[in-house]
């Protein structure tokens, strides 16, 4: 009895030894992530690389600044006045983040953790984008420390590939992913941006429904022109704007390591785009104009040139022959 009681805690054991490496080896997949900011010619844009099992699961690079509103005491210590801090993501940031087959996650944190951006995408079908359930922005807050990871030395480059299907992600024509939800966290006692502040302390920015930088499966979404997205505050009647400019940004399906696929171009720099080349379109269609009616100027000058002028006089006809 006693043989066959030490060997079924052995196996016990043995089985809450394998638990134990599974939830460690799966924190440690989840953790392999490096700010690659230093690679960036733009002082203002930060980039993060989210790696699992040796391989680039997530790539971002963007330019981020939050509008925060907040109250502080007027002159007279009886009313009210509503400041504003301009809090821009810094290099440098604490990087966290999660891949997965249909969802994957971005947490960056600055200023000894007093700032914390965290964006999760999602990756769906045309069938379940009309039934999804509405984002409720709520429940995703904390996050543990993150331990140092050895520094990757990779050189961080991008391509304009051809779309290319995922070796391990099977994609329909119709599917795509997107930005569905943002939070923005911010200590409001941080002097660095925030001065006296009444309601000083941590509070919790959410998106509301957001459905944003939708991109089809396979390809990265690149915009280079700002976009503005609306979070509501925890503190009361606040709401604060989130700018992004310069964004590249694939969650899913990257076939290659530290590199972008196919770039999906925003509605807004496509427009910029064509504003830019038809002015450009047109100016060398009027060049062109312009060359042709000269051009058949002189072919005609050379041709009526040599042609005998009729005498107009009719006195001077008996000249003629």
């Amino acid at each position: 009895m006693d043989l066959r009681r030490r060997a079924l805690l052995g196996v016990d054991g043995l089985r809450v030894l394998l638990m134990l490496f599974h939830t460690v080896t799966r924190i440690m997949a989840e953790q392999e992530v490096e700010n690659l900011s230093g690679l960036s010619t733009n002082p203002e844009k930060d980039i993060f690389v989210v790696r699992e099992n040796g391989t680039t699961c997530l790539m971002a690079e963007f330019a981020a600044k939050f509008i925060v509103p907040y109250d502080v005491w007027a002159s007279n210590y009886v009313d009210l006045i509503t400041e504003q801090a301009d809090i821009s993501l810094t290099r440098g940031a604490e990087v966290k983040g999660h891949c997965g087959h249909d969802e994957s996650e971005l947490q960056v944190f600055w200023v000894d953790r007093a700032y914390a951006l965290k964006m999760l995408f999602l990756k769906v079908t045309a069938s379940e984008a009309g039934g999804a359930p509405a984002d409720s922005g709520c429940g995703w807050i904390g996050a543990a420390p993150l331990p140092p990871r050895p520094s990757l030395r990779r050189r961080f480059t991008r391509t304009s590939s051809a779309r290319q299907e995922s070796h391990n992600t099977p994609k329909g024509p119709e599917a795509t992913w997107k930005l569905s939800k943002v939070q923005f966290v911010y200590d409001s006692s941080e002097k660095t941006h925030f001065k006296d502040a009444v309601s000083a302390g941590k509070h919790t920015a959410n998106s509301h429904h957001l459905s944003a930088l939708v991109t089809p499966a396979g390809k990265s979404y690149e915009c280079q022109a700002q976009q503005t997205i609306s979070l509501a505050s925890s503190d009361p009647q606040k709401t604060v704007t989130m700018i992004l400019s310069a964004v590249h940004i694939q969650p899913f399906d990257i076939i290659s390591d530290f590199v972008f696929s196919e770039e999906h171009k925003c509605p807004v720099d496509e427009r910029e785009q064509l504003e830019e080349t038809l002015p450009l379109i047109l100016g060398l269609i009027l060049g062109l104009v312009i060359v042709v009616t000269l051009v058949i100027y002189h072919i005609h000058h050379k041709m009526t040139a040599n042609q005998v002028q009729i005498p107009r006089d009719r006195s001077q006809y008996k000249h003629m022959g």
